[in-house]
C-alpha cells in the first residue's frame, strides 16, 4: 500500500474516532415542552343568536352591557374599549382572526362555556357558527365546560339593579335530560378532531355540582349518572372520559354525602363522583379578589399546595387575568395592579407547577379569552393593548428551554 493510501486510511480512522468521542461528549438538548394553554371563552358576544335578545335587545349580545356602561353609570371609573371592536364572534371570519391571534401568542385551546336551558342548548352559536366554521379551526383544540348554573337577572342590566335574583332558567336537570345532553355532546363534539383529549379521552368540565346533584336526586344518583356518561363515551370508541371538576368550595361537599367515616371527606366525595382531574375557573372562587394581584398570587400558591396534599386527582394550574364585575352591576370587588407584567408572574408560577408535575399533561387554564363584563380578558383593549397576550407569548412561545 502506498504512503498516501496509508495516510488516507489513518485520517479516516482518526476522523471516525474523534467524531464518536465528540458525539459521546455532546450534551443532549431536550426538546422544548409543548404546553397546552387553554383560555375559557364566554360565547355571549354574538349578533345572530335570537335566544340572547331577551337579555340584550340591541342584538349584539353582551357587548350591549359593555358599550352602555357609561350610559347606565355616568362617570363610573370603568371605561374599557375592545381594540378589535364589538365583533361578532359567531362570524367565522372574525373567529378565524381570533384563532390566528390566539395561536400566535401561545393560546392553543379554547374552553367554551357551554349552556343548556329549557330543554335545549343556549349560546352555542359562537362554537357552531364561529369556531367550527372558521377556515383555520384545525389549528386549535377546544373542549366544553358545562356552565350549569341558574340564570337570574344578572345578565339583564334592565332588571339586575333591583337585586331580585329571580330564577329565569334553572340549571338543574333530571336523569333523562342528562342522558340527552351527554349523548348529544358525544356525537356532536367529542368525535371532532379539534376536540381536546387527554390520552385519547375527551375532556368535559362541569361547573356547578350542587345543581347537578340536586337535579339528579342526590349524590348516589349523580355518581351513577356520571358513571353511565363514562361508559357511553367508551361505547363511542374512546378509551374513557376525562371528567374535570371546577375547583370551587361549593363543589367540594354536599349535604347528601356522609363524610364522617373518612379522614378526608372532600377527597372521598370527589372520588365517589368519578372526577379524574380539576382546575379552577376564576380566582374569585377561592381568593379575596378585592386585593392587589401579587397578594392574590401568594394565596394561589398556597391553594395549589393544599390541593396537592389533599386530593388524589390531577390538578391543572389556573391563572385569572383579573376581576371587576361592575359593568353588570355598577359595583364590584376589584383586583388591583393586575398589569401584564404581574400577569406574567402568574403564568410563570403555572409553568413551574406544570414542570414540577411531569407525569401529567402540561395543561394550564386561563380566565379568560373574552370575559369583558368581568374584566378578565386576554383580548387587546385601550388600557394595556396586547399586553396580556404578549405576556403569554413571552412565557410560552418566545423563551428557549
Amino acid at each position: 500500500m502506498k504512503a498516501n493510501q496509508h495516510f488516507k486510511v489513518l485520517f479516516l480512522v482518526l476522523f471516525i474516532f474523534f467524531n464518536n468521542v465528540s458525539f459521546a461528549q455532546t450534551k443532549v438538548v431536550k426538546p422544548k415542552r409543548a404546553y397546552d394553554v387553554a383560555a375559557f371563552l364566554y360565547p355571549a358576544y354574538v349578533s345572530d343568536d335570537p335566544r340572547l335578545r331577551p337579555f340584550w335587545p340591541d342584538g349584539n349580545g353582551e357587548w350591549e352591557t359593555v358599550l352602555n356602561m357609561q350610559q347606565r353609570f355616568p362617570g363610573h371609573y370603568w371605561y374599557r374599549k375592545p381594540l378589535w371592536g364589538p365583533v361578532n364572534e359567531a362570524d367565522p371570519s372574525v373567529m378565524s382572526m381570533e384563532i390566528n391571534q390566539a395561536v400566535k401568542h401561545g393560546v392553543n385551546v379554547f374552553i367554551f362555556d357551554w349552556y343548556w336551558y329549557d330543554g335545549r342548548p343556549f349560546m352555542e352559536t359562537t362554537l357552531d357558527n364561529g369556531f367550527l366554521k372558521a377556515d383555520n379551526s384545525n389549528q386549535m383544540k377546544f373542549y366544553l365546560m358545562w356552565a350549569n348554573h341558574d340564570v337570574v337577572n344578572t345578565w339583564d342590566t334592565r332588571l339586575n339593579k333591583y337585586n331580585e335574583n329571580n330564577v329565569i332558567w334553572t340549571g338543574k336537570i333530571n336523569r333523562a335530560e342528562f342522558e340527552k345532553i351527554c349523548k348529544r355532546n358525544i356525537e356532536k363534539y367529542f368525535k371532532l378532531p379539534q376536540y381536546y383529549k387527554i390520552d385519547g379521552k375527551p375532556v368535559f368540565m362541569i361547573y356547578d355540582m350542587p345543581q347537578l346533584i340536586d337535579g339528579l336526586g342526590g349524590v348516589d344518583q349523580a355518581a351513577d349518572a356520571l358513571k353511565w356518561f363514562k361508559e357511553e363515551t367508551k361505547k363511542a370508541g374512546f378509551p374513557g372520559l376525562e371528567l374535570q371538576l371546577t375547583m370551587w368550595s361549593i363543589n367540594m361537599n354536599h349535604s347528601g354525602f356522609d363524610g364522617s367515616k373518612t379522614k378526608n371527606p372532600e377527597n372521598s366525595f370527589v372520588k365517589k363522583l368519578g372526577f379524574t382531574s380539576a382546575t379552577h375557573y376564576q380566582f374569585c372562587h377561592f381568593a379575596n379578589v378585592n386585593d392587589d394581584y401579587l397578594n392574590i398570587l401568594e394565596g394561589v400558591k398556597k391553594e395549589w399546595t393544599r390541593i396537592d396534599t389533599t386530593f388524589d386527582f390531577v390538578y391543572y394550574p389556573h391563572i385569572s387575568v383579573g376581576w371587576d364585575n361592575s359593568p353588570r352591576t355598577g359595583k364590584s370587588a376589584v383586583v388591583r395592579n393586575n398589569t401584564p407584567e404581574n400577569f406574567e408572574k402568574g403564568l410563570r408560577m403555572a409553568k413551574a407547577y406544570a414542570d414540577a408535575h411531569p407525569k401529567q399533561v402540561p395543561l394550564i387554564t386561563i380566565n379568560s379569552w373574552n370575559e369583558w363584563t368581568e374584566t378578565s380578558y386576554l383580548q387587546p383593549d385601550n388600557v394595556f393593548g396586547y399586553g396580556y397576550l404578549n405576556a403569554i407569548k413571552k412565557v410560552f412561545v418566545d423563551e428557549k428551554p
